[in-house]
Order: C-alpha cells, then structure tokens, then sequence
C-alpha cells in the first residue's frame, strides 16, 4: 500500500504543477502545446516543425505548430526548426493529402503568405547538411540568420564568430546592400575603441545640410555607392565581426534626416564578405525616414525595424512570465538555441506522454507501476532515437 500512496502522491503533485510545468517547458512564447495556433493567422512569432513522415522530401514544405506535433503527429519523424515569424500552421491543409489536423479540421487549401526553405526537410546551412548530421565529425555550434531563419555551422559563415545578439549571413547582407554600410561603420568604431589610432571624421556643416534637405531614396546598389566614392579617400579595416553595444553615436546622427546617408558620407569601407554579428540595439540605429522605409519593405527586410521581432525579445516575453524563474530555465540559459529547442520539445513530449499514462490508468481504474513508467521511458528513448537516425542517410 505504500507504494501506492506514493505513487497517489507523485500523481497529485505532477496535476497539481502540469500548467506551470506545461508554461516552464514552453518557454518560447505564443506557442501553445494545446491548441493549434492556426485562428491565430499568420502569428509574428512561434515555434515551428516539419513533419518528414506526412510531407518527406518529395513534398512540398509544410510546417505544423506545437500543438499539431502532440495531437497529430505523435510518433512521427519530426524536424523541429525553432521559432520561425509570420508563419500559419499548414498541418492538415491541402500539402498533406487526406491527412486532416485533428484540432482545426477545416483550413484553407494553403497559407500563401507562409515563407519556406530547406529546414522544411531537415537541411540546414549553406552545406545543405541535416542536424544532427551522423556523417560530420566536428563539433559545430549552429546559428540562425535573423532574416532568412536559416541555421549556418559557424565554420561556414566565413567571419570571426562574435558574442552578439543576432547574425545576418552573407546572401542575406548582398539582398538588402545598405546593410553593409551600417555593418562597415561599427565595424569602424570597434575598430577606434580598439587601437586608438583612427582620426576622428569632421563633420562639417555642408554634410549635414545636404542630409537634412534629401529626401532621395537610400543607395541599395552596391555598383552605386562604389560610384559615389570614386575619387574619394577612403579607410579600409578588417573584415571584423564583433562590436561595441555602440550608445555613444555621434548626437548629430540622431538630428539629420537620413540615418543611412550619413554614415554613407563617412566613406567608410569594409570587407563586403560573411556573416556579420550585430550587437543589441543594432535594429534601434537603423534610419526610419520614409525613403528607408521603402527600402527595407524592397528588400524583404521591414521586420527589422520591429525591435519586438526579435528573437531574443520573443524569449524575454516568455521569461517575464510567472514561469520564467522556474530552475529549468536556470538549466536552459547554458544552452544554445539549438540544445534549448530540444530540451524543451523533449520534456514537452515526455510530459505529454506522462499525462496520457495517468489519465489511461486512472480511466481503468489502475494503479502507475514502476514498471508502466519504465516501460514509458524506453518507448519515448526509442522515438528519439528514430528521430536522430531516420532521414539522415
């Protein structure tokens, strides 16, 4: 009778704390393990999968939300891509056949707007590799593009790795070109904090004059600016990737009209070459004049002008929960983004499973031996191992 008190006991207290724990374990915020976020439309931000048994490589891509991996994909072969923006769950909807989600049963026949790249199959980076990928021996970090939301091995993004808050690749800097001139600037003022040595530009009254009175659109052509600078001197540093938090800006940058065609009046050059970290705030200095405006909303990129579209910012909505002190968050901050999103899908699924062991005993009246929960515990170990290993062949 004693073991059946205690378990009694566990039963009552895994009840008493499943929303907290249910909270803790979802801590990337807007993704509900319950119910499918497709009413939601398009949602800025949520966690997103691909199920490779319901839409293989052959397919077109899809993407379900965590709610549709527990209640319609249970024991399939799943991807788990992190947190993508603006994305509609598409499971059940007409990509997947006769298959039908089992929370919202009627959806349209596709979600137009939803964007899509080699993640939806389990391929990641510019090497177009799987993760985890049973063939690469090296021990490599991955990191997530703020623009495309693709993840790179850091060995293949052709720069110094930086400790920054968010990356932008190489194809994705050559898309939206005025990039590079905010990306050669810091990288000039770490360079100046650095040595020292780096004289200080003048800025003179006809340089913000001619800021102030513009209203042209901002250079997004990389043949253009190298038009502008012809004949002019120009400083050349090396193609760094780390930077100061950059609070101290010039206060005259904050009064001309065009952010943009300022620092272009610097005639500042870098290295147009790999990845470049950015440090927190970096969204904040980018120029919002109407001209830039447009050009952000050109090149795909008006998202970045949103400071809450981050995903550091997404996070921190979920750790300003009452969950967000919970010790299993303690364990995740050492984690990378990759690990967390295991960890997390992981627990997610076990207590999941957890919850359907106790409401079947309890349904025929029995009680939860240690063997039930052992026998538990292999078959979850045993989906994660299919997981790993199938389609990485």
């Amino acid at each position: 009778m004693a073991g059946t008190d205690t378990a009694d006991s566990h039963l009552d207290d895994f009840f008493e704390n499943e929303e907290e724990l249910e909270h803790a374990l979802c801590v990337l915020a807007g993704s509900d393990s319950e119910n499918c976020s497709y009413p939601r439309g398009y949602v800025k931000r949520q966690a997103v999968f691909a199920c490779n048994t319901c839409t293989p490589n052959a397919s077109q891509p899809a993407g379900i939300c965590l709610a549709c991996v527990n209640k319609c994909h249970d024991g399939h072969d799943i991807f788990e891509l992190y947190t993508k923006r603006n994305f509609r769950c598409d499971c059940g909807n007409g990509k997947f056949g006769d298959f039908q989600c089992q929370l919202i049963p009627i959806k349209d026949e596709e979600n137009a707007k939803n964007l899509y790249n080699h993640n939806f199959f389990g391929r990641y980076c510019s090497c177009d590799r799987p993760f985890p990928d049973q063939e690469d021996k090296v021990n490599d970090e991955m990191i997530q593009c703020v623009i495309c939301e693709d993840w790179f091995h850091t060995r293949h993004l052709q720069c110094e790795v930086a400790e920054m808050d968010e990356m932008v690749c190489e194809d994705c800097m050559n898309k939206a070109p005025f990039l590079w001139t905010y990306a050669a600037h810091h990288s000039a003022e770490m360079q100046e904090g650095e040595n020292g040595n780096v004289e200080e530009v003048e800025e003179n009254e006809d340089i913000l004059e001619s800021s102030e009175i513009s209203h042209e659109e901002p250079s997004t052509s990389l043949e253009q600016k190298e038009k502008e600078q012809e004949g002019t001197p120009t400083r050349s540093f090396p193609c760094k990737r780390s930077y100061d938090d950059m609070t101290d800006c010039p206060n005259e940058i904050k009064t001309v009209a065009c952010k943009l065609k300022y620092f272009q009046t610097l005639h500042v050059s870098t290295p147009q070459k790999g990845a470049v970290f950015w440090p927190s705030k970096w969204r904040a200095l980018l120029c919002t004049c109407t001209s830039c405006k447009r050009a952000y909303v050109a090149s795909h990129v008006h998202f970045l002008m949103d400071l809450s579209d981050s995903v550091l910012a997404y996070e921190r909505r979920g750790l300003n929960e009452p969950f967000g002190k919970h010790p299993l968050m303690t364990l995740t901050s050492s984690m990378n983004r990759v690990q967390q999103l295991e960890f997390i899908y992981g627990c997610n699924e076990m207590a999941t499973a957890i919850t359907a062991l106790f409401d079947k005993c309890a349904a025929e009246k029995k009680v939860v031996t240690t063997e039930a929960v052992y026998e538990l515990f292999e078959e979850l170990q045993a989906k994660k191992q299919r997981r790993t290993n199938t389609g990485y062949e």
